[in-house]
């Protein structure tokens, strides 16, 4: 009964708060319906109804956020970057840091990453209508999976650039400019669909578990600045699921293509 006790006046704070989020949202929409539009609204009672269960849905959503996610991410990124797990009971840290001491870091980086893209409400939105447009051409789980891919290679990469220490803006480049290339060949259909991927993976489950790897990650390994070298992350989450996208197009394209060569080297 504790428990329930202190988790109502959170969950009205939090309920107060998201109303106040998305009460702009409201007047926006409603406000160009009347005052623009000039039309009445279809089906009113059941928008009224959506409404009601957005603001209680990410009410819930933010609490378990906050309760659970945040706290669970940095306690992990504390506890795989501590030097006792690292470099044994005593916890000594060698004179020189190799990139191969944090494995444990990649391995987690990279799980982390796919994990909470393949949750990320914003991508199974964007890849159900994606799915819908095309009328079947994109898979929903393979556009989903694509992208998850994407962030765990990014996120990974991105811890061993914090260890190593190396400027960010060499990997970012190398990463834009094979973007780039890959516009020219990917096919055409699925490039716009690449770019948008990319941002929406920097949503409400990503953003802060990643965040809170980068800063555990900065703060423990020796010579490195949580402000300079701890943020970051997020950017290579948004680059690479554009190569990664696109690269599943690519290979989509090519699979496709060499069974219509079967198929007909098989009648002829």
């Amino acid at each position: 009964m504790t428990l329930l006790q202190s988790l109502i006046p959170t969950f009205f704070d939090t309920f107060l708060s998201t109303v106040r989020d998305v009460f702009p949202i409201v007047c926006i929409l409603f406000g160009f319906q009347f005052a623009v539009l000039r039309q009445p609204i279809a089906n009113l009672k059941r928008i009224v109804f959506g409404f009601a269960y957005v603001l209680f849905g990410l009410t819930l959503f933010l609490m378990g956020l906050e309760m659970a996610l945040f706290p669970l991410g940095e306690s992990m990124a504390i506890q795989l970057t501590a030097p006792e797990f690292l470099f044994g009971e005593g916890g000594i840290m060698p004179a020189q840091v190799q990139w191969q001491h944090y494995y444990w870091v990649y391995i987690f980086a990279a799980a982390i990453g796919f994990s909470t893209t393949v949750a990320e409400p914003s991508l199974i939105a964007v890849a159900i209508k994606a799915a819908q447009v095309s009328g079947g051409a994109i898979s929903v789980n393979g556009l989903r999976f694509s992208v998850a891919l994407g962030v765990s290679i990014g996120i990974s990469l991105g811890c061993y650039r914090i260890v190593e220490g190396d400027p960010i803006h060499y990997y970012i480049i190398a990463g834009y400019v094979l973007v780039v290339i890959q516009t020219f060949y990917a096919p055409k259909f699925i490039v716009p669909l690449a770019y948008d991927s990319g941002g929406v993976t920097t949503s409400t489950v990503t953003v802060p578990l990643v965040t809170a790897l980068g800063l555990g990650l900065a703060s423990t390994v020796p010579g490195r600045n949580p402000m300079i070298d701890g943020f970051g992350l997020i950017a290579f989450a948004s680059l690479f699921p554009m190569i990664t996208v696109m690269g599943y197009a690519q290979i989509t394209e090519w699979v496709a293509r060499r069974q219509r060569v079967s198929n007909k080297t098989r009648e002829s």
